[in-house]
């Protein structure tokens, strides 16, 4: 994915630069409050990245050893990852094939004592359906964390995704709608954990460096426990703001471009491929198209890495679909488990470019492309 970065991003970090905030500071208390705002939720708390703020969020649960939480595989491995950070257990659960998302029937079966929260992840931006699994989860004591990595703009049942969560965690990084190079954010509607999540990404100081120095006078900060250094800089939360500020274009433009993939695939591969299956809205929701992805029909006599072979060599940059973190070598000590949905995405899904000066005509030779690749002779193996 490019994005949509320009000249105003560039000044606005450049003006940073000169008003001597280079760290953590005012710029990214304005981000948080924007952003706060954007997703309608009561607090903000900019974080290096949205792996961070999932370890944060999961830390202000106060996961620990012997603690389980469930999280799908279907899922960048940083997902997982910090659960294990915690010295936890992730478990894994299977999604639902429309969507690419857990639920509350694909958590249940895996529901144990031990479990302390559910990492919920919108994938792909497609909103999950989030009120079933919370009214599994509530009367449990199971928190739902939203993993909104790449939800910056999808909704759900008409408002913002994360703006009723307990604790949620957003991504800046490059492929996501929005970026400030590297960067996330933790947002919530409990100050209390504002609070301490804003402590807990500076060293648990009681008193941040931008409040100790714009103070005035001598301020004796204190570490009132053992935390991390997870902080933006004022660099990335200017390049946010004016990110920011283009959303909802953005949005509008991927959904835009997303209608006419549907049109042109229905159009081009309707008949010669029949249940290629590209992303769609769930009914619960809109999604920003963050990507695009097709499923190819397990039928079709041609694996999906030699497509994606066959559209490298015709100059198209496509990738494959979402990975399953418990095929990979860091997982190969964790139990086996049996997620036929998640292996299937894995292995038959493929994502087509999709950016904000894509053309009609890139468009088009993309979907022209993938015909060729799906109908080329078999390579013998």
């Amino acid at each position: 994915m490019k994005p949509w970065l320009g000249e105003e991003e560039a000044e606005a970090a450049a003006a940073a630069v000169r008003s001597g905030w280079v760290a953590q500071g005012p710029k990214v208390a304005a981000f948080e409050d924007a952003f706060a705002r954007r997703v309608a939720a009561l607090h903000a708390v900019a974080t290096s990245s949205c792996t961070t703020a999932l370890h944060i969020a999961l830390h202000l649960l106060d996961v620990r050893p012997g603690d389980e939480v469930v999280v799908p595989s279907l899922s960048f491995i940083a997902t997982a990852n910090a659960v294990r950070y915690c010295g936890a257990t992730p478990v894994f659960a299977d999604v639902e094939p429309e969507t690419g998302n857990l639920s509350a029937a694909t958590v249940e079966p895996v529901l144990t004592d031990r479990t302390r929260a559910v990492i919920l992840v919108h994938q792909a931006g497609v909103p999950a359906d989030v009120d079933p699994l919370r009214a599994l989860c509530g009367p449990r004591g199971v928190t739902v964390v939203e993993d909104a990595a790449c939800a910056a703009g999808s909704t759900y049942r008409g408002v913002p995704v994360g703006a009723d969560a307990e604790v949620a965690a957003w991504s800046f990084h490059p492929r996501k709608l929005i970026t400030t190079g590297e960067g996330g954010m933790l947002t919530t509607n409990r100050a209390e954990w504002a609070t301490r999540g804003r402590r807990l990404r500076e060293h648990g100081m009681s008193v941040s460096a931008a409040e100790r120095h714009s103070g005035g006078g001598a301020v004796v900060e204190s570490y009132l426990e053992t935390a991390f250094n997870y902080r933006m800089t004022d660099i990335q939360a200017a390049v946010g703001l004016v990110q920011l500020s283009r959303l909802d274009a953005i949005v509008r433009r991927r959904r835009e471009l997303a209608d006419r993939y549907h049109d042109l695939l229905a159009d081009v591969l309707g008949a010669d491929v029949p249940g290629l299956r590209p992303v769609r809205d769930p009914g619960h929701g809109t999604t920003n198209y963050q990507s695009f992805w097709v499923m190819l029909p397990d039928d079709l006599p041609v694996e999906r890495n030699d497509v994606l072979a066959r559209l490298a060599e015709r100059g198209v940059s496509a990738r494959r679909g979402i990975m399953a973190a418990h095929l990979e070598p860091a997982y190969a000590d964790h139990p086996r488990v049996d997620l036929p949905v998640t292996e299937a995405f894995t292995r038959r899904s493929l994502i087509l470019p999709l950016y904000h000066d894509l053309t009609a005509a890139d468009q088009d030779t993309v979907v022209e492309q993938l015909k060729a690749a799906l109908h080329a002779p078999l390579v013998s193996r």
